[in-house]
Order: C-alpha cells, then sequence, then structure tokens
C-alpha cells in the first residue's frame, strides 16, 4: 500500500469511528500512521491535507473549519474531518 491510500484508509478509518456528528484533527491521523513521536508524524501533515482535500472531493469526507464546510478551493489554516453522512 502507498503513503496515499494508506493515509486515505487512516483517514475513512478514524472518521467512521468518530461518526458523522464528529471530526477528528488531521494530526490524529498521522499520530494514527506514525505514533507519538513528532519528528516522525509532522511530516505527513501535508499528504493528509492532500487526501484529505481528495476524499472532499470525491464525497466520502467533509473539512470543516469552525464548524462550518469548507469551500475546498480557497481554506486555509487549521481544519478538521468528518466522515460524510449517508
Amino acid at each position: 500500500m502507498n503513503q496515499g491510500d494508506l493515509i486515505a484508509d487512516a483517514i475513512l478509518t478514524l472518521a467512521t469511528e468518530r461518526g458523522p456528528d464528529k471530526t477528528i484533527c488531521p494530526s490524529e491521523v498521522a499520530r494514527h500512521i506514525a505514533g507519538q513521536d513528532q519528528d516522525k508524524w509532522r511530516p505527513l501533515m501535508p499528504p493528509i491535507r492532500a487526501q484529505a482535500l481528495k476524499l472532499a472531493e470525491d464525497g466520502k469526507v467533509e473539512i470543516r473549519k469552525g464548524g462550518e464546510t469548507v469551500d475546498l478551493q480557497t481554506f486555509s489554516g487549521i481544519y478538521r474531518i468528518t466522515i460524510r453522512a449517508g
């Protein structure tokens, strides 16, 4: 399994476990994959963002900021991920 598939699988697994009414933090995904050592999980943050965007574009998750679904083309900064209901 390549890194992108591993990340996408982790996002979907964690978000599904949390449920559609709750969100996960991208750093939770990173720590799930790489453990608690910041030097190992922090480099995963950009590829996690890329996979979260792809999953959102595919309609599998939503990316939220301040509790609201973001515009995938313009959002920046801190965000959370939730599984799409239904």
